[in-house]
């Protein structure tokens, strides 16, 4: 294993629509067959030299509107040919590093040389469901369940409640997920003025067709809104029951697509193709469901370790902002106590903003912080960066790389 390294050649992703918005109508698989096309095109790879593609989505609702194997179902979109390796992973939020982390270890191993992971979600596509339709009512109404709401499971708290009352414990106050939630619109508008966002790295653009007139091109995440003050986030209710999360200091329910294509470090000399940057850990996580909030914690201890590093040498850190709680619980648990250190955690952890602002397609973000961090890496000129993120009843995936 020691000489099959991984290195990651091409990573991209769609703008990221908001609940309702400009990709409502997209199936996810398209959107994933999107995102694979351009992600081989940067790179001149063809369909036929993937040996592997793993393909992460949460919303399974969503996915069942087409039955099932959407990842089988994008590549064949995507132009892949009939005897290609799919496999469809779901494990919540952490769905498409967990794709990323099945590849990389077939490349670590030599089993294979080029892997692609995907990551794909619409959640307002998720459809309304009739439990007791199947077998029918003799009498009386029918009744919808809507799979999105509380995005809970029936026999667990809602993750809101959870990850709320999980950072009233940790003595993160309403305030301060306010203030997070704040400086993630802020450090989003930063980063998208001094052009980090602007298509050609992560982005791509994805053409919406007009009922009347030409197709427009979607180039720009939907969900950011500048000029958010606490003030405003303040004034909020919190949901679900839960004692600090709001609509404000939570992203909304989104639509994206990411996909990510590494290879051993020999393969990419064979093929001439620089790589972005190297993965030197990709690690999966699980603690009590109650505990999603500190979940990212434990998550990045474990991947830094398994890379043989120390937290201190990570130039970047990404925490997904499933909810303003994550980043700052996990960012407190990792400080130890010590308020210097959290300071210095905090400062560079999503640094161009999170998924507060960005907003959240579920199965796709994981991919996204990991390239986000990878840019901006090689914006400053290499360093080594650890991203997490939490998922459903208290999962994690953590990732670290270096440019």
């Amino acid at each position: 294993m020691e000489n099959h390294e991984v290195v990651i050649v091409s990573a991209v992703r769609t703008p990221i629509g908001k609940f309702g918005g400009a990709l409502k109508d997209f199936r996810s698989i398209d959107l994933g067959a999107l995102v694979i096309k351009e992600c081989l095109r940067r790179v001149g790879v063809g369909p036929e030299e993937v040996e592997e593609v793993n393909y992460g989505l949460s919303v399974l609702l969503e996915a069942g509107l087409e039955t099932d194997i959407p990842g089988r179902q994008a590549t064949l979109f995507a132009g892949f040919p009939p005897e290609s390796i799919s496999l469809t992973v779901n494990r919540a939020c952490c769905s498409s590093l967990s794709a990323l982390r099945l590849g990389y270890r077939a490349i670590r191993s030599g089993e294979i040389d080029v892997a692609m992971a995907v990551g794909s979600d619409n959640m307002g596509r998720a459809p309304h469901v009739a439990p007791d339709a199947r077998w029918g009512k003799r009498l009386g109404h029918m009744t919808l369940t809507d799979p999105l709401f509380a995005l809970g499971y029936p026999d667990f708290a809602p993750v809101a409640r959870d990850a709320g009352e999980v950072a009233v414990e940790q003595g993160v106050s309403r305030q301060e997920q306010d203030e997070w939630a704040v400086r993630s619109h802020e450090l989003y508008f930063q980063a998208h003025r001094q052009g980090k966002l602007a298509l050609g790295e992560e982005l791509m653009a994805v053409d919406v067709l007009q009922k009347k007139g030409p197709a427009v091109a979607f180039v720009q995440d939907e969900s950011p809104r500048e000029g958010t003050t606490v003030e405003q986030l303040g004034k909020l209710p919190t949901i679900y029951g839960s004692p600090t999360v709001t609509a404000g200091n939570a992203p909304g329910l989104c639509t994206g697509s990411t996909c990510l294509l590494m290879m051993s470090a020999k393969k990419a000399k064979a093929m001439g193709l620089t790589p972005l940057a190297t993965i030197l850990s990709s690690v999966a996580t699980a603690t009590d469901a109650r505990l999603i909030a500190t979940i990212p914690a434990p998550t990045i201890v474990k991947a830094v370790e398994k890379a043989g590093r120390k937290l201190e040498d990570m130039s970047l850190i990404e925490i997904n902002e499933a909810f303003a709680a994550m980043p700052l619980v996990s960012t407190k648990l990792l400080a130890a106590g010590d308020s210097r250190r959290l300071e210095e955690l905090r400062a560079k952890t999503n640094v161009n903003g999170g998924s507060i602002a960005m907003g959240h397609p579920v199965g796709a973000t994981a991919l996204r912080i990991t390239m986000t961090a990878m840019y901006q890496l090689r914006r400053r000129g290499g360093g080594y960066g650890v991203a997490a993120i939490c998922g459903g009843l208290a999962q994690g995936e953590g990732i670290v790389i270096k440019v």
